[in-house]
């Protein structure tokens, strides 16, 4: 994706459909496709300096930012367009649902893809994180947490064991809840080196990328 800001605007393939540009809007950290809406070059300003999405309006003709009466604004991260330059990609944190219905994405409806159930994981993190931050009552992931990474790392060791044991000796269903419960417990104790998954996969991609270089 190749990075914009109030210096290339005037770059893009604005000529190509009467000055407006369709712009894509995605969960920047789950990766979710949140909604598609349009922009000029004057909307796409507003957003880099509001660092809030503001769209053009076709039916209204004028500029609207989203969540303007809803209050459910898209708080900006990064934007970007194609290699043609003439779609822009917004990297956004949603404040409230995405969609006018009341759903959190436009594509509720939509089949949960693989690179859906994976951007779970991201999501998943956030939770973590709450219930770390807020420690509600009752909460499992607040107490695994409150007794320190010797615990943490204890029960990640465990999980890891009853995975082995599932893949030898269970079906497939007892192995796919172990992976679970290990994916989780893993998730917690990267949160508390204050790690994401994120870092993970980077360096597995890292690890890929070096295998596949010519020498």
């Amino acid at each position: 994706m190749n990075p914009i800001d109030l210096a290339n605007t005037g770059t893009l393939a604005w000529a190509k459909d009467g000055g407006l540009l369709p712009a894509i809007v995605q969960h920047a950290t789950t990766g979710e496709v949140l909604m598609l809406a349009y922009m000029n070059e004057e909307a796409l300003r507003a957003t880099l300096e509001r660092r809030r999405a503001v769209f053009f309006s076709r039916s209204k003709g004028r500029l609207w930012e989203k969540g303007e009466t809803s209050g459910h604004t898209l708080e900006l991260q990064s934007i970007g367009t194609d290699c043609d330059r003439d779609t822009l990609l917004l990297l956004a944190i949603p404040k409230g649902p995405a969609c006018h219905t009341g759903s959190a994405t436009c594509f509720a409806d939509a089949p949960l893809t693989a690179a859906g159930h994976i951007a779970f994981l991201a999501e998943l993190e956030q939770v973590i994180a709450g219930r770390i931050a807020t420690g509600p009552e009752g909460s499992y992931t607040a107490k695994l947490h409150a007794r320190g990474i010797k615990r943490m790392a204890q029960k990640v060791g465990e999980e890891g064991l009853e995975v082995a044991l599932a893949a030898t000796g269970e079906g497939d269903a007892e192995l796919i809840g172990e992976a679970a419960d290990l994916l989780f417990h893993l998730e917690v104790l990267l949160h508390a080196r204050q790690l994401r998954l994120a870092d993970v996969v980077r360096e597995l991609a890292a690890r890929h990328a070096n295998r596949i270089a010519p020498a």
